[in-house]
């Protein structure tokens, strides 16, 4: 398994940061939710901008090649690591943060309560506040929990890498199709492979998923965003009936001003259309910074 990326001491665990590129201002890619290997993941996208920009790809504790997670999975305790991760490596502010999915409550709480920290917000099919509240709506805390445990079950039977996990390939470890294709390098594949599956069962993925109600409360407290923000959403379909995942975009959007784009692509977009993604980041970037 190939090693990238730095390690740096935060607490009592270790956060890997891979980087590339170079230049004033850094974007900064956040994983979503059990995203096994976001080194390599974002990897279609970052490389198209990593000719103008610095990129910074963190991989929080309990995913890449990072360490366990020691302290809980709040909000507060996910950027403060982050921040100190990069203050580490010195990679220093100012800032883009590029949020993918979950990260999205991160990102918020980042960028309104460090606002010279953050130049701008390009997201990356994030999560908002409003989704989230709806999704508490119908349902129930303790039926989440519920399904939370059904996953953790369903994960460790994959990583014993059976029939079950040659069943879901295409819907776990191959979800966005870079085994398949030429983003990454035959050695990058393995690794990816490899990292994912390590993962795979990440006690800080489930508490994070237990904690997202409380973790988009928390963002939603710091107000809406209130840097430049570009909103790429992509045609996934809603977990409730109450409002559909393009929708709450474009409802957050309009409260903050934030220039919204949707897609007829999938969550992990950014590993379909990455050469229109980074044209459009670029463009965005340009005439805001």
């Amino acid at each position: 398994m190939q090693n990238y990326g730095t390690k740096a001491k935060v607490g009592d665990t270790e956060i890997n940061i891979y980087t590339e590129g170079s230049g004033d201002v850094t974007l900064v890619f956040m994983a979503g939710s059990g995203v096994g290997c976001p080194g390599l993941e974002y990897k279609p996208l970052y490389r198209r901008l990593s000719y103008n920009y610095k990129i910074a790809v963190i991989e929080k504790a309990g995913y890449g090649l990072s360490g366990d997670a020691t302290t809980e999975r709040t909000a507060e305790n996910l950027v403060e690591e982050s921040r100190a991760a990069l203050k580490a490596l010195d990679i220093l502010p100012p800032y883009v943060l590029v949020p993918h999915s979950y990260s999205g409550f991160e990102a918020i709480w980042w960028a309104n309560t460090y606002p010279n920290e953050v130049k701008a917000v390009l997201g990356l099919d994030m999560g908002f506040p409003n989704m989230m509240k709806a999704q508490a709506a119908q349902i129930p805390h303790e039926k989440k929990k519920a399904m939370v445990e059904k996953s953790r079950a369903l994960m460790k039977k994959i990583a014993k890498r059976g029939l079950l996990d040659k069943l879901l390939r295409n819907r776990t470890v191959n979800a966005s199709n870079l085994l398949n294709g030429n983003e990454l390098t035959d050695e990058e594949k393995k690794t990816y492979e490899e990292v994912y599956y390590r993962n795979i069962a990440s006690e800080a993925v489930f508490e994070e998923s237990i904690l997202a109600e409380e973790n988009a409360a928390k963002a939603e407290s710091t107000g809406y965003l209130k840097c430049p923000a570009f909103f790429a959403v992509s045609n996934m379909r809603s977990p409730v009936k109450s409002l559909t995942w393009q929708q709450a975009a474009k409802d957050y959007a309009a409260k903050c001003n934030g220039e919204v784009h949707l897609f007829d692509e999938g969550h992990m977009m950014y590993a379909f259309i990455p050469d229109k993604l980074a044209s459009m980041f670029s463009d965005f970037l340009e005439k805001t910074l």
